[in-house]
């Protein structure tokens, strides 16, 4: 039996805005990382740089928004699998904080670099 629904742009949309709200509703990171990019991208838009700097700030900070989603579905996916702690549950929700540290990393080298060759 094929419990796959049958997909169309407003579902795939619908989907989408149900799962954006959800993270907003339960996601600590996600909301604390949402509400620092309200008050960095307006900066980031009147900073006087390049328009190339600019949306690499601005890209690097939403890659960190998607890998905090994913990392989410990761964890909410091992939860529903097990409530014991387990060494792969623990590995799995790890390395999906890794991905989010790196994202992170990413974007802070990108300021730095940024700033010092101006």
């Amino acid at each position: 039996m094929n419990n796959k629904p049958r997909y169309t742009i407003f579902k795939n949309s619908k989907y989408a805005i149900e799962g954006l709200i959800y993270a907003i509703k339960n996601e600590t990171s996600f909301k604390i990382e949402l509400a620092v990019a309200v008050i960095f991208f307006p900066i980031i838009y009147f900073l006087d740089y390049e328009l190339i700097y600019k949306l690499v700030l601005i890209v690097t900070f939403v890659l960190i928004l998607i890998v905090e989603l994913i990392n989410s579905s990761i964890e909410n996916v091992v939860d529903l699998a097990t409530q014991e702690i387990h060494p792969l549950a623990k590995s799995a929700k790890d390395i999906g904080a890794t991905a989010v540290l790196f994202a992170i990393l990413l974007h802070l080298s990108c300021w730095v670099i940024i700033l010092s060759s101006l």
